[in-house]
């Protein structure tokens, strides 16, 4: 009688723990993606690292120049007009905020320590040490990025590791390198992790 019972069970019915690992496993992923912000910008980090590639090879001409450190900022500005224009993009088909939940906190942890930086770059230029400003720039962004990276992505906190271990590299070498550790900062690390991004996180 027992057997028979077992025997009129469907043989392909899936047992009751597959469902339950099936829902736990759904739901949290859904929580983490919840707390993780994940509109980070591919496409916009790869224009944004063009755009200081081609800042880097104008500017090499305008070194120990008050147009160089103007046409760096114009850069900063033109690159995070770029940054929070496409991050805005890319929230809104995520149907996700920028400024609540992860993605506030994000943008706190990303800007904060760039902000810390305007004070810093006035008295460095006052005091005539513009040679110092490519490795504090690169710095203070890496930071950013790490820990405003602690609410996004797993990549998000290496690029800003990577872009830390270039700023502090540069705070090290002859001035002559400034422009040159730009380039492969601001240029060339948006270019490689935002195709990263674009190519494993949509865009």
């Amino acid at each position: 009688m027992q057997n028979r019972i077992f025997q009129d069970q469907p043989k392909d019915a899936p047992a009751l723990h597959v469902h339950a690992m099936n829902d736990l496993r759904f739901i949290r992923q859904m929580m983490e993606r919840s707390a993780s912000f994940t509109a980070v910008p591919g496409w916009g980090m790869i224009l944004m690292g063009g755009t200081a590639i081609m800042t880097a090879v104008v500017s090499t001409r305008l070194e120990g120049t008050g147009n160089w450190l103007y046409l760096w900022l114009g850069e900063s500005i033109l690159a995070i007009l770029i940054g929070i224009v496409s991050m805005g993009y890319k929230a809104r088909l995520a149907n996700s905020s920028l400024f609540s939940g992860a993605g506030g906190k994000f943008m706190i942890n990303l800007f904060a320590p760039i902000l810390a930086g305007v004070p810093l770059t006035a008295v460095l230029f006052q005091q005539g040490r513009t040679e110092a400003l490519p490795g504090l720039w690169l710095l203070l962004y890496g930071v950013g990025v790490i820990t405003g990276g602690a609410f996004s992505v797993r990549v998000i906190p290496l690029m800003g590791a990577c872009f830390a271990a270039v700023g502090a590299a540069a705070l090290f070498l002859p001035s002559a390198w400034g422009n040159v550790m730009l380039a492969l900062g601001f240029g060339g690390l948006h270019i490689l992790f935002g195709a990263i991004i674009a190519w494993r996180h949509g865009g």
